[in-house]
């Protein structure tokens, strides 16, 4: 069973990365505490990957044939290219990883299913485009509604608050239902997991990372790409949740990362683009690019190295 731990190692990865996605916004702008949003991402991260995780492992599992060797070296290449982004504090793809990491095992087999690539491709370009427009409708629908109420300051802090905690768990149980299959996946596909197995030990390991190292990347998606206030806050967790979940449905893991920078563009579109820091978003969309190549590159290497290990000494 020491196979699994390359897949706990990228679960980890994931939870440490993408839990920026789903309460960065709220936790930098003093609407939650860090440890409050952390166990509550951590529960719901490992209820949507139970319930709604299957139809993405089905999509992943059939982008190329592995043996358990290669299952594990993919799985070790995609989490070491997100911890390397970790510890630069760039919120990247976990998706583009792990899709990166298995494709370099196809591309040294030879055998790539274009068909589900092709697919995957088309969600990956329509994910921050949708989390773009779905930003601007839904920050005009909330927007009307918010300013129709005739509260004072303290129940619209109240409010607010209330809201950014219920988008942050519709956003984690999203999460867990749409990237676990980055995760397991590739273990499936070899024989050596069941479906539900996969679901449970990926939803953990991403919980574990949410719990033990997700706060770094929190201020890069909080403070440091746009400057929210919290009704933005909400309008960006909320539109990356519902960006994030139609793709669950799809069967296609995308970028959570994607889809909240989408978002914050789209709040910026409504309020001004000048909100926005553009050095950060380049910086970003540069490690988005960049992250599928590394991972196939660090998959490609590490399948040849333990090729050559087991080869027969002459």
């Amino acid at each position: 069973m020491l196979y699994l731990l390359a897949g706990v190692f990228l679960g980890w990865s994931l939870g440490a990365n993408d839990a920026s996605n789903v309460f960065g916004s709220a936790v930098t702008s003093k609407m939650l505490k860090f440890r409050t949003a952390a166990v509550l991402a951590s529960v719901f991260v490992l209820l949507g990957a139970i319930l709604q995780g299957q139809p993405g492992i089905e999509t992943l599992k059939g982008l190329t044939r592995l043996t358990l060797v290669q299952a594990t070296v993919s799985s070790v290449a995609a989490g070491v290219t997100v911890t390397i982004m970790t510890v630069l504090r760039l919120p990247v793809s976990t998706s583009h990883a792990a899709v990166g990491a298995i494709l370099g095992i196809g591309l040294r087999n030879q055998q790539i299913n274009m068909a589900g690539l092709g697919k995957v491709l088309i969600c990956w370009l329509g994910t921050p485009v949708g989390a773009v427009l779905i930003a601007i409708v839904v920050y005009e629908v909330l927007g009307a509604f918010y300013n129709r109420l005739k509260i004072n300051l303290f129940q619209a802090d109240s409010l607010i608050r209330f809201s950014l905690i219920l988008a942050g768990v519709y956003g984690a149980y999203a999460l867990g239902a749409n990237n676990v299959a980055n995760v397991t996946a590739v273990f499936v596909g070899t024989g050596d997991l069941s479906v539900f197995s996969a679901l449970l030990v990926g939803g953990l390991s991403i919980g574990l990372g949410i719990l033990t190292f997700s706060r770094r990347v929190m201020e890069t998606v909080g403070t440091k790409l746009v400057r929210l206030d919290a009704f933005s806050a909400l309008i960006v967790v909320l539109s990356e949740a519902i960006t994030v979940h139609i793709y669950s449905f799809v069967g296609v893991p995308v970028s959570a990362s994607q889809a909240v920078i989408g978002a914050v563009l789209g709040v910026g579109i409504v309020k001004g683009i000048n909100t926005v820091s553009r050095r950060t978003l380049a910086n970003i969309l540069a490690g988005w690019f960049i992250t599928p190549v590394v991972a196939g590159f660090i998959a490609i290497v590490f399948s040849f190295a333990v090729h050559l290990h087991h080869m027969p000494r002459p």
